[in-house]
């Protein structure tokens, strides 16, 4: 079996070179029609797949590995193996879809939140991460050598490191391929008949059984546990740590705001805010919808501040760095006798950067901006703060991701909606336009910064393995393409059937939180709404403290904001992974068993990701009376009027098989699969 040099994850020595795994002057396949196609397929899935759980658990979900694995597998069935070097295209054509699904559904919906939609539609959508993709990438093509060359052994790639250990263990791959498709089936059949048919109910709850009425009516504390495939496999992946700090978020405001607000308000004669009912008339849900969810939207953008000035020092190095890199570099995109050397050439991506800033200036001139007074002014201005602001942080997210597999995007593109917001109101603009305005600089932004967490790893892989830089920056950029109309086309294909928000037509939306926090801060700067500034305070002094005790501060705001029943289960399945780790003391088998744990709840959390997405589209296909007229909620199995409580426990159990699925299969794991 190949292996990577010695030298690849350490500093050179004076005089020392890296000499990647295939040759420079190597004559092997590398573009292909299989790794192309395989690629689109790869992104077209996980796009929708990642677009689903961004939205319903305000988490990204890693996808290189998952596609190297399916990669290696797909070339075992095949007459000849794909090399490593089509593996990487497959990666970087496929790997798009992260990178879209997280710069898109962090910012967008908010079109949606905030009532904005009527002067959108799928193409103007569409176009705004489409062209931070490729911003992104054309900013951070002049420091790759800088990035994977010069600074050899010195940034350590984490992320990379675990996918470069995956591609050389290539002849295993097909029985982890096997592993991982399985459990996708798995997922994807138990997910779907329950959104569909509804078998058992999705969500188990306390307020379901008779013997907690007091806690529920009374107290207005309710637990939760949603039975999904996919939410069980995201426990395995986030462990105990992580997890155990959601679900505290959770409880929080569960167990602890909700009751408290509910006790409060038993003696107020009036709302707090004049658009709310008193707090006696209101359920336990609805004091959580309307108090302890903005306690956690303040606590996300006090831990979206927290975050980025942790990592202030890796900021500043990101600045002068790669501003030195940069220079150092200059005229490395010029075309290199070298194959491994070879970038998109300079004149190129300086081509490629106008048309791109002129295209933005147009769809803002005369499609966001057109009805305001002065809009050529205001595109423009708008298009300087997003280049600008797109350039800076660049290579801030690909500095973070190389340091520590984490970059504060979120963070950062809530800080980009409010400075673009202050200038916006300073010129003069509020309002429905001025906020779709600020919405579409941060969609650009976020998707461009998130094309440099990933590229930046694509890249590192290319330099160990042998890839040539080129192909690997085109196929990011015309994958974009297909990307971002799949992840806009699933974005609205999920509000149209679950929505965003709670309104009369969507009485139990996705949660959305990133969207839903830059909604909340741009209704509040811009919009002219009734603000609940003091539980936005709250929230951030709560995040503040928690950070203070060491602990991380956005998984804590994040469970505040999050309904319970998408955090219980995810501590589960983490305790699933802890378990499987103490299965045997033997470290080797224990790793193995561990490992294929990883690939089994990958599986789970694709295919349960993958059913929300199959749900909806039946669901609006029935909705709109297409498919021989069917009705809305057609497929449904009807249990009768009395069903309910036993559907709930039933529920829970099926969860629980699944976890038991999830650590006996992982438990069949032999010592030579670690």
């Amino acid at each position: 079996m190949k292996s990577l040099p010695e030298n690849a994850f350490r500093e050179l020595k004076p005089g020392e070179s890296y000499k990647p795994i295939i040759a420079a002057d190597a004559s092997v396949f590398e573009i292909t029609w299989r790794s192309i196609l395989f690629g689109l397929c790869m992104g077209i899935f996980f796009s929708a797949a990642t677009t689903y759980i961004a939205l319903r658990l305000g988490q990204g979900i890693e996808t290189t590995i998952p596609i190297a694995i399916l990669a290696i597998g797909f070339s075992a069935m095949m007459k000849r193996r794909s090399t490593l070097l089509e593996n990487i295209n497959i990666l970087a054509v496929g790997g798009t879809a992260g990178i879209v699904a997280t710069g898109s559904v962090f910012v967008m919906p908010a079109i949606y939140i905030l009532e904005l939609d009527t002067m959108s539609s799928f193409f103007q959508i569409m176009i705004v991460p489409l062209f931070g993709a490729v911003l992104g990438a054309l900013f951070l093509i002049p420091f790759r050598r800088y990035f994977v060359a010069e600074m050899h052994g010195k940034l350590p790639y984490p992320e990379g490191t675990a996918i470069a250990e995956t591609l050389m263990a290539g002849e295993k791959g097909g029985q982890q391929a096997r592993v991982l498709a399985v459990s996708l089936v798995i997922g994807f059949v138990v997910d779907f008949i329950v959104l569909a048919f509804q078998v058992w109910s999705d969500v188990f709850s306390t307020a379901k059984v008779k013997a907690c009425d007091f806690l529920t009516n009374n107290v207005k504390a309710v637990f939760a546990l949603n039975t999904s495939a996919a939410i069980a496999g995201l426990g395995y992946l986030i462990g105990v740590r992580y997890a155990a700090i959601i679900l505290a978020g959770s409880l929080l405001s569960t167990v602890v705001v909700v009751p408290l607000i509910a006790y409060i308000g038993q003696g107020l004669t009036e709302p707090t805010m004049s658009h709310l009912p008193l707090i006696s008339e209101m359920n336990y849900e609805t004091i959580f919808d309307k108090y302890a969810k903005f306690m956690g939207i303040g606590g996300i953008f006090v831990a979206g501040l927290v975050g980025i000035l942790k990592l202030s020092k890796v900021i500043v190095s990101a600045f002068t760095e790669g501003a030195r890199g940069l220079l150092k570099s200059r005229g490395s995109g010029e075309e290199s006798a070298v194959r491994t050397e070879r970038d998109i050439s300079m004149p190129v991506v300086f081509g490629l950067f106008l048309v791109t800033t002129a295209l933005l200036w147009v769809y803002f001139r005369f499609s966001v901006v057109a009805d305001m007074e002065s809009p050529s002014k205001v595109a423009t201005i708008a298009i300087i703060m997003t280049v600008v602001i797109s350039f800076l942080f660049t290579s801030v997210s690909a500095w973070a991701v190389a340091m520590i597999s984490v970059t504060p995007i979120s963070g950062m593109t809530l800080m980009t909606l409010i400075v673009s917001a202050v200038i916006m109101m300073a010129l003069g603009f509020e309002g429905k336009t001025g906020m779709l305005a600020v919405l579409l600089i941060g969609g650009v932004v976020c998707t461009a910064l998130s094309m440099a967490a990933t590229l930046v790893t694509e890249f590192k892989l290319g330099y160990w393995m042998g890839a040539t830089p080129k192909r690997i920056q085109w196929a990011n950029i015309l994958a974009s393409v297909v990307a971002a109309a799949v992840v806009t086309g699933v974005m609205l294909l999920l509000n149209d059937v679950y929505g965003f928000s709670k309104t009369a037509e969507h009485a139990n939306p996705l949660p959305a939180p990133q969207p839903n926090a830059m909604a909340a801060v741009l209704s509040s700067l811009m919009g002219g709404q009734e603000t609940p500034w003091l539980l936005y305070a709250i929230g951030g002094v709560i995040a503040l403290l928690v950070e203070m005790l060491g602990v991380s501060a956005l998984a804590f705001a994040l469970g505040m904001y999050l309904p319970i029943e998408l955090n219980s289960p995810i501590l589960l399945g983490a305790i699933v992974a802890w378990l499987v780790k103490k299965s045997s003391k033997n470290e080797v088998l224990a790793k193995a068993r561990h490992n294929r744990g990883l690939l089994v709840a990958s599986g789970l959390l694709a295919g349960g990701a993958l059913a929300g997405v199959v749900d909806a589209l039946v669901k609006y296909i029935s909705q709109a009376k297409w498919a021989f007229g069917a009705e809305e909620g057609a497929l449904s199995i009807d249990f009768g009027p009395n069903a309910g409580p036993v559907l709930n426990w039933v529920g829970l159990l099926a969860f629980g098989l699944l976890c038991f699925f999830i650590y006996w299969n992982s438990c069949r794991a032999k010592e030579d699969e670690h």
